[in-house]
């Protein structure tokens, strides 16, 4: 059994983790996401709700960020997976410092091109994955594995 950190920011990036949530039977899992709101969601499962990150509100980030390493020292998992967006990219950065797998699935929104996140996450992810065919790449990643939708 794996000690899983599901990372997500509201709305469409939180549809697409609900979305992968029978992938994590079996194991020990939190879930962290933008909004309290979705605690009942993943009831009986820990929930951890951050703020929003945002280039703009630099304290923002340094809150998100403090709240995030208070989680993954708490939690200390064997894997953190998001499905994109800011507070993910911080998750799988901090979490790969600690010595914790990591996987990136970028939202299904990114039809053109990969997120701002998703290309940053390149260099943290252990396993880099799109939702869209045309935007792998074999050589250099990300992978193409399907999408959740």
């Amino acid at each position: 059994m794996k000690k899983i950190l599901a990372v997500a920011s509201a709305g469409g990036h939180w549809t697409e983790m609900m979305l992968l949530k029978e992938i994590f039977d079996g194991h020990d899992v939190a879930f962290v996401c933008t909004m309290e709101m979705y605690r009942s969601e993943v009831a009986p499962n820990r929930f951890y709700a951050i703020p929003g990150v945002s280039r703009l509100y630099k304290r923002s980030i340094a809150v998100s960020v403090a709240k995030l390493l208070f989680i993954l020292v708490r939690e200390k998992p064997d894997v953190v997976i998001t499905t994109g967006s800011a507070p993910g990219l911080l998750a799988i950065f901090f979490s790969k410092m600690l010595g914790a797998r990591t996987v990136w699935i970028d939202s299904i929104a990114s039809i053109e091109q990969l997120s701002l996140s998703g290309r940053m996450a390149k260099k943290f992810a252990d396993l880099w994955i799109t939702q869209w065919p045309h935007l792998a790449d074999p050589v250099d990643g990300p992978t193409y594995q399907g999408s959740v939708l």
